[in-house]
């Protein structure tokens, strides 16, 4: 019996169970009900066994080599440990070992039921899993990693094992093909990571493997595949690549911590030489360059005809009759770049076409500013405390969100990447914003003037009317006018802070240290390395991308030759300090200061759109209905009356928000002051939208440290900004004597300056 028994354990048939585990009905008169339950329990686990041994013969021939891997590693982990324990079993039967063997022979089926009860929760999670894959036999590695290791996640240890051990075999196998992606720049044609495209496809990347690590292994794998098809002069070295062989080899993508930073270091080193063999110091100056004049707006005269035909665009819209051309798309905002640049500098620029705009929100109908004021007075309060919406200026220019992108190309991707390109999107949204505000108050104040001027051809020095309308109609101009001064005071200084304090200064301090570098490089010998780009730069560009990097240390020791003055890791932290003091400079990373700018952006554009709504005149007409007394004891006439109660709001909102913008800005010097660091942009640190650099989360090398040490002094540099803007605003001591906000509604607003 006792043989009978492991036999049928060893995955042999017997006479005992002529179907499934039960019993024969023979037998059953003569077994004991223990032993009777012992014996259909010791079945139950031999045909699992059988089950599982059944199902892996077939699934062994699919054409996955993922299934094949899981089966191999089954088959595996029964024959050294299940079978092994069955041998084991039977041979301490034979030697009649005294802890089976009761007084050297009689063996209890009970012990032998304890003896291969560990293996009941393994083989019914086992059995689960295969049948489950005879069903899925198309699975791909991701979905089936994420189900072994998903499985993995019990509380009973063996189960836990043989699913880790399940799960590492089939990334072993996973890892093969990566490495020849990553290492050698090829895609196998069966069961492939990504496509021709160098897109990964659904399902070849499992769930443990983070969007960094994502994009790292496209984009080292395109990169050496590209250099390989145009059979470029220099190839990555050898030892390089084993080495990231290697490294890879000594990790599996479960480990995430571990797998991440080996995936950020092979991405660093292959950045590292092809920084110094094919991405030269002149095409990063003129990405710097393109992206100042069309992202700052130091093309000024582009700036402002894009402004113009955005406006003219809307107006177009809006006059049509309803229906699909009165939809704004994409596409229509893209042929306003090209109207925008007719006639100025921007127009030969061949930076221009790599220029469009988004719409997140997808195709729009035009809107015209609002004229209500409850929201403007509310969303100051609402505002303050909260996390920076990354729309807050995005609206500004169309009235929904819309969105400047470039299309960056290999290999211009190793300095730029996605996020710093958002952080370039905020500035443009945010100088936009600001240039047609600054704009509009100011062709508000041409119209003002002409029609002033048009009106005193008729009513000489006064404003017209009745003696008793004279002095309400003078109040109400005189206010009108203080308004558009103030608004146009603000946005005067603050336009000239940070297209001259800000913008300018730190393009040019970039400029000086790219060319500084490039005069270097210039008296520098690079013996080994390229400096030119061969002609088959077209090609490599056709083919490659736009995708991100990181950068944590230089990789230069690997390549044989001096290092370049200028090494690759430097170059990247410059450009992230240029971009972060860019953006504290400019006051985004301060939430509440640029809360309140939104709101009196909004104010101003109100103020405009008001104006143009009385037909671009505080004053209405003389034989306007309402503009002078009537004769029912009114001392102002109805509509002077009404004008002149939306004027004192607006007064009192713009002073309220003023002093508030001043108040935020004097409290941020102090209690949180304004600090720059060098950091890479893909260690940042998303902040509502925009992107705010972490000096703590950089590893100090040998290459960078010089430059911590220096950005760590430009700290005073970056408040000495901030500082600049509150002594033009408070040059006459204005904000310091708090004499704005603080006066009765019927004091004369021109003598708040």
């Amino acid at each position: 019996m006792i043989a009978e028994v492991l036999l049928v354990l060893a995955g042999h048939p017997s006479s005992l169970f002529p179907e499934n585990h039960t019993v024969h009905p023979s037998f059953s008169p003569l077994l004991h009900p223990g032993e009777q339950q012992c014996i259909e329990s010791l079945g139950l686990i031999a045909f699992r066994y059988r089950t599982i041994k059944s199902l892996c013969a077939q699934l062994q021939s699919s054409s996955s080599r993922y299934i094949s891997a899981v089966c191999a590693s089954i088959n595996h982990i029964l024959k050294d440990d299940y079978e092994a324990l069955v041998i084991s079993t039977e041979e301490r039967v034979l030697r009649r070992d005294a802890t089976l063997v009761a007084s050297g022979s009689f063996v209890p089926l009970s012990s032998i039921r304890a003896t291969f009860a560990e293996w009941d929760a393994p083989l019914l999670a086992l059995v689960s899993l295969v049948e489950e894959l005879r069903t899925r036999q198309e699975i791909q590695p991701g979905p089936l990693i994420d189900l072994l290791l998903e499985r993995a996640k019990t509380g009973v240890h063996r189960i836990a094992e043989i699913f880790t051990q399940l799960s590492h075999a089939v990334e072993r196998v996973w890892r093969v093909q990566l490495i020849a992606f990553l290492i050698h720049g090829s895609v196998s044609e069966m069961n492939p990571l990504v496509s021709d495209t160098y897109t990964f496809l659904d399902g070849s990347l499992p769930s443990c493997i983070t969007s960094q690590s994502r994009d790292s292994i496209i984009y080292v794998g395109r990169a050496i595949s590209t250099v390989k098809a145009a059979k470029w002069q220099k190839q990555l070295p050898t030892d390089l690549a084993i080495e990231h062989a290697n490294a890879l080899e000594s990790v599996m993508p479960d480990d995430q911590p571990n797998f991440d930073r080996v995936i950020s270091q092979i991405r660093t080193s292959v950045s590292e030489w092809l920084w110094m063999n094919v991405l030269t110091l002149q095409a990063v100056e003129e990405a710097v360059d393109s992206f100042a004049n069309y992202f700052l707006l130091r093309n000024g005269e582009f700036g402002l005809s894009l402004i113009r035909e955005i406006e003219r665009l809307k107006i177009s819209r809006l006059t049509v009759r309803s229906g699909s051309p009165s939809m704004i798309r994409e596409q229509d905002l893209n042929l306003v770049l090209l109207r925008a640049s007719l006639g100025t500098t921007a127009q030969q620029d061949p930076a221009l076409s790599c220029l469009r705009f988004l719409l997140p929100s997808g195709p729009i109908r035009p809107l015209l500013p609002s004229l209500g004021g409850g929201v403007l007075t509310n969303s100051l309060s609402q505002s303050i405390g909260k996390q920076l919406d990354s729309s807050l200026f995005t609206s500004t220019l169309l009235g929904t969100p819309l969105v400047l992108t470039y299309t960056v190309t290999w290999p211009l991707d190793l300095f730029v990447h996605p996020a710093e390109l958002s952080s370039y999107g905020a500035l443009f949204s945010y100088l936009s914003a600001l240039r047609k505000t600054h704009s509009n108050i100011h062709t508000c104040w041409s119209s003002l003037s002409n029609t002033q001027r048009a009106r005193r051809r008729w009513t000489g020095l006064g404003e017209g009317g009745t003696a008793g309308d004279l002095e309400a109609r003078k109040e109400l101009l005189r206010c009108g006018w203080g308004v558009v001064r103030d608004m146009s005071w603000f946005l005067d200084t603050l336009m000239g802070y940070v297209m001259i304090d800000v913008v300018d200064v730190e393009y040019r301090r970039m400029k000086k240290q790219l060319m500084s570098h490039n005069s270097e490089e210039e008296h520098t010998t690079r013996p080994g390395l390229i400096s030119t780009v061969p002609s088959s730069t077209s090609a490599l560009n056709s083919t490659l991308g736009k995708h991100s990097m990181s950068t944590s240390r230089s990789a230069a020791s690997h390549i044989g030759g001096p290092t370049s003055s200028l090494d690759f890791t430097t170059l990247r932290q410059m450009h992230a300090t240029y971009l972060d003091r860019l953006l504290t400079g400019c006051l985004l990373t301060n939430l509440e200061v640029t809360s309140t700018l939104a709101s009196i952006f909004e104010v101003c554009e109100r103020f405009v759109a008001q104006v143009e709504r009385w037909g671009g005149d505080i004053l209405p007409a003389l034989l306007f209905e309402g503009s002078l007394k009537g004769g029912d004891g009114e001392e102002v006439g109805a509509l002077v009356k009404e004008r002149r109660a939306v004027v004192v709001e607006i007064n009192e909102t713009l002073h309220e928000l003023l002093m508030t913008f001043y108040e935020h800005l004097s409290s941020s010097i102090f209690q949180r002051p304004f600090a720059s660091s060098s950091a890479d942009a893909s260690k940042s640190m998303a902040l509502g939208g925009h992107t705010t650099f972490n000096m703590s989360r950089i590893p100090v090398t040998s290459s960078s440290k010089s430059r911590i040490m220096a950005d760590k002094a430009d700290i005073v540099d970056v408040r000495r900004h901030v500082e600049r803007l509150m002594l033009r605003l408070d040059f006459n001591g204005g904000f310091s004597k708090f004499s704005w906000g603080r006066k009765d509604k019927d004091d004369d607003i021109l003598g708040d300056l």
